[in-house]
């Protein structure tokens, strides 16, 4: 048998300062080391099955003697019920760790917009993933970990004041940017198993599909005869929401193409407006052919310093997604009710959006374009694949012949596109 170590006391393992490892009695193994920096901590040899194990019990005097040999007991307690004190402390250790690594949703949607923000279309896309996942997803699984979100989280934040029926679009893009951040979760190790927000297989067993929930609605369009009286009103307005507007419809652009225009994007003396891709929806770039119209309203603009925008806002950013949208409600409360500009079909007044589809019915109606010119000149990706890789052209010269009778019409109200030939009799 091993001898047993005399029971030191108090100030006899004080005195200890020696580098080296005493033995200081009391409980069988307790000793305490002393380094050659003089650091004095308590150390427990024991024999754990077939292993000999030294576990620590805390620095000297922090812990004094009396506790040293307390834990040195407990330690031997547990050894003696067949609990290795190592491998507890170890799990635990781990344990506490992976709870740390383990992201809330709130927490993941942070690292996952940060990563990815590179590959939005542009700043207001990347707000719009924000603006959802703050609004709806947040309040009921921000701040859950990712590992814990189930399907019923899931379905209860989709159906939360019956968002799925009433807000169907908005539903739907809240569900995929969920599925994606979860994902990215997945793929991190922050969680396993199958992703809760996958529609199919999943969430298209729970709810009804969005697709008969709810009817795509149109934007609310003027009428084509109606397009005149609104262009001569709109050419009154003052203000850079006003121009804006008027260079949109002329130019049969989407509201952000033209907030964003830029003057180095623009060739008077060309009469071309190229935008590039990243400002495009189809994020391929496009040529916009200017009508003389085009040309005289950018040529009475002024320039402004500080900014390259053609159509910035008072403090020299970019115009707001309301600020055309206001010039249009002033302009419709600003005649005699009745006479104001709405789509007849909705009642509603009228949108920014709307004149690409006042636009569309014009060239459709009143000329003789052909369709391929004409959803060229709205930028529409072609549907048909087998087309869309035979079209290597743009057909710029044929649109800009377009873009100059849309630019008559609105000005005179007169279809003088009906008469423009497409191809000369030679060429047929």
């Amino acid at each position: 048998m091993p001898k047993k170590a005399r029971e030191l006391s108090a100030i006899e393992v004080k005195r200890l300062t020696a580098p080296g490892l005493f033995a200081v009695g009391g409980v069988a193994g307790l000793h305490l080391q002393v380094t050659k920096s003089g650091a004095r901590s308590w150390v427990l040899r024991v024999k754990v099955g077939a292993k000999r194990r030294d576990i620590g019990l805390g620095g000297y005097p922090d812990v004094p003697l009396t506790d040293a040999r307390a834990k040195a007991r407990a330690k031997r307690e547990q050894i003696a019920a067949g609990i290795d004190p190592v491998e507890e402390r170890r799990a635990a250790r781990l344990s506490l760790l992976a709870q740390t690594q383990r992201l809330t949703f709130d927490e993941a949607t942070e690292k996952f917009l940060a990563l990815k923000r590179h590959e939005f279309r542009n700043p207001k896309h990347a707000a719009q993933w924000e603006s959802t996942l703050a609004t709806y997803a947040a309040p009921v699984i921000g701040r859950k970990r990712v590992d814990e979100i189930t399907l019923a989280h899931i379905e209860d934040m989709l159906t939360r004041d019956a968002l799925w029926t009433n807000k169907t679009e908005t539903a739907k893009r809240l569900r995929g940017r969920v599925e994606k951040v979860l994902d990215w979760a997945t793929a991190g190790g922050h969680r396993t198993g199958d992703n809760p927000a996958r529609w199919r297989g999943n969430l298209d067993a729970r709810l009804p599909n969005p697709g008969k929930v709810a009817t795509k609605g149109h934007h609310a369009a003027l009428p084509i005869d109606d397009m005149p009286r609104f262009k001569r009103h709109l050419a009154a307005m003052e203000g850079s929401g006003a121009r804006c507007l008027e260079f949109a419809i002329l130019t049969a652009t989407r509201s952000r193409e033209a907030k964003g225009a830029r003057w180095a994007e623009i060739d008077l003396d060309a009469k071309l407006w190229t935008i590039p891709a990243e400002r495009m929806k189809a994020r391929k770039e496009h040529r916009v052919p200017l009508s003389r119209a085009a040309v005289g309203l950018l040529k009475a603009l002024p320039r402004h310093e500080g900014t390259d925008l053609v159509f910035p806002s008072a403090r020299g950013k970019l115009l707001s997604e309301n600020t055309l949208t206001a010039v249009i409600k002033r302009m419709d409360g600003a005649i005699p009710e009745g006479q104001g500009y709405r789509d007849p079909n909705t009642a509603g007044i009228v949108t920014t959006h709307g004149f690409r589809s006042t636009f569309r019915d014009w060239a459709g109606e009143r000329t003789a374009y052909p369709g391929d010119i004409c959803e060229m000149a709205l930028a529409h990706t072609i549907k048909n694949k087998a087309e869309a890789a035979y079209r290597r052209g743009d057909l710029l010269e044929k649109r800009r012949h377009l873009m100059q009778d849309w630019a008559k019409f609105c000005a005179e109200g007169t279809a003088q596109g009906n008469a423009t030939p497409i191809r000369r009799a030679s060429d047929a």
